[in-house]
């Protein structure tokens, strides 16, 4: 079962470190997607199984915020630039590639949830 605290934590500490990260760019968002993922998996303990699961849906519920904004962005500027068929499939379009970059962004935090599950026991 999911512990959806857990989950939230991990993603409050992936967005702060995210921010953080900003300092060190690459290396410092996969290690705010790790330090995020290791939160979720450590709160949820429950050992390897869970504490992926956990990481893994707190790295995926930040790329989907991050995706509904990019979504938006690109409603917004495809409908200025293209019309109503520009606002469709520019905010759409983006939408879905963002949502597919998010879940492949979100097995860092997987492997993060992982270790913070294994170490919690």
């Amino acid at each position: 079962m999911t512990n959806w605290y857990a989950v939230f934590v991990g993603f409050v500490v992936s967005v702060l470190a995210g921010i953080v990260a900003f300092a060190l760019p690459g290396i410092g968002h996969v290690g705010a997607g790790l330090i995020g993922g290791f939160a979720a998996g450590y709160v949820a303990g429950g050992g390897l199984g869970s504490g992926f699961w956990h990481g893994l849906l707190s790295g995926a519920l930040g790329g989907i915020v991050v995706a509904l904004f990019v979504g938006l962005a690109g409603t917004v500027f495809g409908g200025l630039v293209g019309g109503p068929a520009g606002s469709l499939f520019g905010g759409m379009g983006l939408f879905l590639i963002a949502i597919l970059v998010a879940f492949l962004l979100a097995l860092n935090n997987a492997i993060g949830g992982a270790i913070g599950g294994v170490l919690k026991g």
